[in-house]
């Protein structure tokens, strides 16, 4: 007999405690391999394919598409083993692997930039005579059931359907068999059954009563879940746990700004200016560790972190994510172009994995993007300091004693007044200013 295994939601990365089905990749009755997604999941921080560390026949899903489950959840019931897969479906799952005995799940807070193969091999209709409910947590051996659980409205139990063909045009018809009475034999869904179901849902349906005038006048609401809520929840952590203080400085970034294009003349990938300004950042943190550290209250220390894992804002159209280029230290401006690149493709399309979004120990504000001139940024928790650049724009100044136009950006540095004082805050924010305006400074950190 084939073991039932239960897939529960797992952790998907630090302080998610829940996700909300976007969509199901696999159905009732499909086979599955190891390591495969069944489902589509939208965490607050990405949207990401869930894979199942068993591989067989799925007996049972739990939740419907934009149903948040808690980490921990039931997902889906997977018959493991290939004597358990229909009559032409062994081998097909054998060669995906699914015939192996199951073991750990994998792959977890891997990089998700790459597209999953999304393997769906379709059995061959078996019939079932009897409904089974759904298996207990524990592995124990059980039928496969034809279908999943029964919505908390719809009868117990899944519903026995013997023609494969009643079956194909109940799902291509959108008809839930587990709502159905059947005409045949001991409640047998007939065809007849389904064409009644489907003459039924085609009919049209009631205009739907007018709203009440005062519904409007109460304003729309939007649930604060999801994306918006972890970000609104973690900016009030920040404003409520970390004393923070803000310092600004105008810089000239004509010398900048010329650099590059000499770098860009040159031929090859193209330098940004956020690359050059996290260039800049990481050097002035070597030189003013303070910054890039963490507090730890449970042991009332300060922590100073060995690498610079710099996180970056970017805007999407699920809101603003910040991920996290790793090691940005060892990083050459040309380097940093490039990942920022790859990370802000994967953040606007929705695929960045959840370790792409966390760990970070220092966090790079770009909103002059916006047309804006200068900000107080929110230290983004747990660090200890955001830099935010405005945009750079021509302005008079005095340069070498007369009166120019320069191209001027204003910078400002909020930092976490526990770690450092204001005199180490002012001396980073100088440091980054003075390579801004005189690029050949950054040469003597390197």
């Amino acid at each position: 007999m084939p073991q039932v295994m239960e897939f529960k939601l797992p952790d998907l990365g630090e302080g998610l405690t829940e996700a909300e089905i976007v969509r199901w990749l696999v159905a009732v009755g499909d086979v599955v391999a190891i390591d495969q997604p069944v489902v589509e999941v939208e965490t607050a921080k990405a949207m990401v394919e869930v894979p199942c560390p068993y591989g067989g026949v799925v007996t049972a899903r739990f939740g419907e598409e934009g149903e948040e489950l808690p980490v921990g959840a039931p997902l889906i019931t997977v018959a493991v083993g290939a004597q358990s897969l229909p009559a032409g479906a062994a081998e097909a799952a054998e060669a995906e692997g699914s015939g192996e005995a199951p073991r750990p799940l994998i792959g977890y807070g891997s990089d998700h930039s790459r597209p999953a193969r999304r393997r769906r091999v379709r059995p061959v209709t078996a019939a079932v005579s009897a409904p089974v409910t759904a298996p207990a947590p524990a592995p124990a051996p059980a039928p496969v059931p034809a279908m999943a659980p029964a919505a908390p409205a719809a009868p117990a139990g899944p519903v026995p359907v013997i023609s494969p063909l009643v079956r194909k045009l109940a799902k291509d018809g959108g008809v839930d068999l587990r709502a159905l009475h059947g005409s045949g034999p001991e409640g047998l869904i007939l065809r007849a059954d389904v064409e009644a179901a489907l003459a039924a849902l085609r009919a049209p349906a009631p205009a739907p009563a007018p709203a009440p005038a005062a519904v409007s006048a109460q304003g729309e609401r939007i649930p604060l879940k999801g994306l918006r809520g972890a970000v609104a929840e973690k900016l009030s952590r920040s404003r409520s746990e970390i004393p923070d203080a803000t310092c600004w400085v105008d810089a000239d970034a004509t010398e900048l700004m010329a650099a590059r294009a000499a770098m860009n003349a040159v031929g090859g990938p193209k330098i940004s200016v956020l690359a050059l300004l996290a260039r800049i950042c990481t050097a002035a943190l070597a030189k003013y560790p303070e910054l890039n550290s963490t507090v730890d209250l449970a042991a009332k220390e300060i922590v100073r972190l060995p690498s610079v894992h710099l996180g970056f804002a970017a805007q999407t159209e699920r809101g603003l994510v910040v991920p996290v280029v790793r090691d940005a230290q060892g990083r050459n401006p040309e380097s940093l172009s490039a990942e920022f690149a790859r990370l802000t493709e994967l953040a606007r399309s929705g695929r960045l994995a959840p370790a792409d979004l966390t760990g970070g120990t220092f966090t790079l504000n770009n909103y002059g993007v916006f047309g804006v001139d200068g900000s107080t940024p929110i230290i983004n928790h747990p660090e200890a300091a955001m830099l935010g650049v405005g945009r750079i724009i021509d302005k008079p100044w005095v340069h070498q004693g007369q009166l120019a136009v320069r191209k001027v950006v204003q910078l400002s540095l909020t930092f976490d007044h526990r770690v450092c004082d204001g005199g180490t805050a002012g001396g980073f924010l100088r440091h980054v200013a003075d390579c801004v305006e005189s690029p050949a400074v950054l040469l003597r950190s390197l």
